[in-house]
This record gives C-alpha cells, structure tokens and sequence, in this order.
C-alpha cells in the first residue's frame, strides 16, 4: 500500500551551499589563523588552521566580558555594583605591569559598568582581575568558571588559566571558539553590544582610543576586540553589518598594528563583496499533498518546517536540485507538525542537506464502519 515518492524541483542558485569554509575561491591572507563567518547562517566563508589552539591574547577577554554579561542577565549583578581594587589586581594589571591598563589604584570602589568599558573599550588587565576576584574570590576560580561555561556553550578549543589573555602556557583559544563566542555575543546581550562600538573612554581623566582598527576604517563596524602579544602577534575578532548581513572575522599572527588593520579591512571587504545570503526554502511552502489511509480527510498538504537560507558565492550560477523524499499514503490519526518526509537539497561538491516536510493540519482516524467503507472502495474502485 506504501510507495515512495521523490518529487524534484530545481531552481538555479548563485555558487554552492557548505557548512564549511568556501577555501577553493578565497583569497590569500597574511594572518596565522583566520577564520570568517556569516552571522545569520553560521556558515564559514574561509578557515585557516581554525580549530587550532593559539595563544589568544587579550581577544579572551571576551569570555571574561561573557561571564559578566551572564550575571548581569540573571540578576546575579548589577551595572551599578561596584568592585574593590586589590593589591594583587594592581600589581599584576595596572600601569607598573606593562600591559593595557584602565589605570586603577588600590582600593578603588569601581562600578561594573565602568570596568566592563575599561575592559572592552581600555583592554585594562587590572579590570579583569578585579571582576575576577570580586566574582569568584580569585583569578584562578574564576579561569575554572570560564572554562566550565566555556563547555557549556561549546567551546571545544578552549582552555583558560587567567581572565586577561595573558602569555600562559595553558591559556589557549581557537579562532573559531572566538567566532563563535562572538557570536553569542551579539544574539544574547543586544543590550550591552554598543560598548565594543565606542571609540573611547575617560577613566581617572585619562583617556583611551579603542583599539580596534575596524571602527575607524569600515563605518559598518560595531566590534569586537584586539590582541597583542610577542607570541600570538597583532590579533582581532572583528564584526560589521552591512544592511541586514553581518560578518564576523578572527586573526591572529599579523606581524604589526598597521598589517592587521589592513588583513581586517581586506578581508572583512571581500566577505561583503563575494557572498550574499539567499532562502532555499521558505516555512509553510506547500511541496505535495499526500494521501491519508482511513483519514477523515483524504489528504494532508505536506510544508517545508522551516525558513532555510544559506550564505552563497555570488556570480556563480550552479545548479541546486531539491527533491521531496516520502511515503505514500500516510496512516491516520495525523498531527499537525508531524514528519511526513523531508526535501534533499544537493549543491554539487557540497554535502546534502535534508530539511523536513510536516503536515499542514490533524486528520483524524475515521470509525470502524469508515474503515469498512474505505476498504470496500479501494477493492472495488481502487480509491483510498
């Protein structure tokens, strides 16, 4: 009584679809690790020694900048809080150290929203040490906090030993964890996102530039943040948006301020330039109706789940086959939002992609004298 059914419809499409790296059409780069991403689709446009684990530098400051952006959101804290300055966060993060300070002296009562700009806009080492004790009583409780959120969220390459970046031995992040905890960044804490945007901030009458190179050559830049150190070189996870597409990039390695402020611009310009995000499918597209056995209905329209957009290479028009792939007839009782088959999307040289089809609407089963009826007319008239 089941047959299966695959209904093909093709539609050309700009270049192929890949969860992965689009690496056979990039360009070269001058960094060490590099990775690109599309916001909306996650996808990544280029990847270079990705998921390697690298000295980071002060771009892991973003997970020190996460940590208390989640106790922010769970009412564990407030931006009006204010913290102590110890000794030891002086000592190893202010001014004598050598590092990127926010300039804070011993004892200082300091508010949370002041030493969340002091570590986004400053980089300040003593800003982080200081959230760090005061949130989880010392520097090294706090790097075991991240590293247990870190696998929460799906950090696979990452491990923290301080809240600053650091040189470590043990303190190591892949450019792609950077992506992705930018990422979460941006879609969890829209609220707080404008402070990697702002170009300066005045602390104790200093005042400091952001050193992010992309805020002041690409007006679409929002963030996020930079590293240097001797080991790990000039560094960045940047992100702009452009109309409704934003991208997110992560170097490191560059060998000088002005080498990494030009990597950023090229290729954060040649991701806007070469690709575009397009709908393969939309939700509640009708694909098929497929025939109910003892239904009340004799037939249910069979959706696409959900809205599937990708990020494709423009000016490369390959050929997308999509196929719808069920059995027929169903069996009542049918529910709505129930699997009823799946469409195959096959890009040439990318992996398949099956995305479900689910019933419009409940069929009920019909009673005993229905189910009599119907099987009198499909022996006599071959009608289900």
């Amino acid at each position: 009584m089941n047959s299966k059914n695959n209904i093909i419809f093709g539609f050309a499409l700009l270049s192929s679809l890949s969860m992965y790296a689009f690496n056979a059409h990039a360009i070269e780069t001058k960094a060490k690790n590099l990775i690109l991403m599309d916001y909306d689709t996650g996808q990544y446009l280029y990847s270079k020694d990705a998921q390697k684990m690298i000295p980071p530098a002060s771009m892991s400051k973003l997970m020190t900048v996460y940590m208390i952006f989640s106790k922010l959101k769970d009412g564990s804290l407030s931006l009006d809080d204010t913290f102590t300055v110890s000794e030891n966060a002086w000592r190893k993060g202010g001014a004598a150290s050598g590092g990127s300070t926010m300039f804070l002296s011993i004892g200082d009562k300091v508010r949370v929203e002041d030493l969340l700009k002091g570590i986004i806009i400053q980089s300040g080492n003593d800003a982080c040490i200081v959230a760090a004790e005061n949130l989880s009583g010392s520097e090294d409780d706090f790097a075991s906090e991240m590293n247990k959120k870190a696998k929460e969220i799906g950090l696979k390459n990452s491990h923290f030993a301080n809240s600053t970046g650091l040189p470590h031995p043990d303190h190591r992040m892949s450019v792609e964890d950077l992506a992705l905890l930018a990422r979460r960044i941006i879609a969890e804490y829209p609220q707080f996102y404008h402070l990697f945007s702002q170009k300066e901030y005045v602390y104790h009458n200093i005042r400091q530039g952001n050193r992010n190179p992309l805020l002041y050559s690409m007006p679409s830049a929002d963030g996020l943040k930079t590293g240097h150190t001797e080991e790990a070189g000039f560094c960045l996870t940047g992100s702009a948006k452009r109309g409704e597409r934003r991208l997110i990039s992560v170097m490191t390695g560059l060998k000088s301020n002005k080498e990494r402020s030009e990597e950023a611009d090229r290729i954060m310009n040649w991701g806007f330039r070469e690709f575009d995000n397009y709908t393969i499918l939309k939700k509640d597209t009708k694909v098929a109706e497929i025939p109910v056995w003892y239904g009340q209905s004799q037939k249910v329209d069979m959706l696409v789940s959900q809205d599937v957009v990708r990020t494709l290479k423009k000016n490369k028009s390959d050929k997308i086959k999509l196929t719808a792939v069920y059995d027929k007839p169903v069996k009542a009782p049918v529910k709505a939002g129930q699997q009823l088959g799946y469409v195959k999307a096959e890009i040439p040289g990318q992996e398949d992609l099956e995305i479900p089809l689910i019933a419009s609407q409940d069929v009920a089963k019909v009673g005993i004298w229905g189910k009599i009826s119907k099987n009198i007319k499909y022996l006599l008239l071959g009608e289900q």
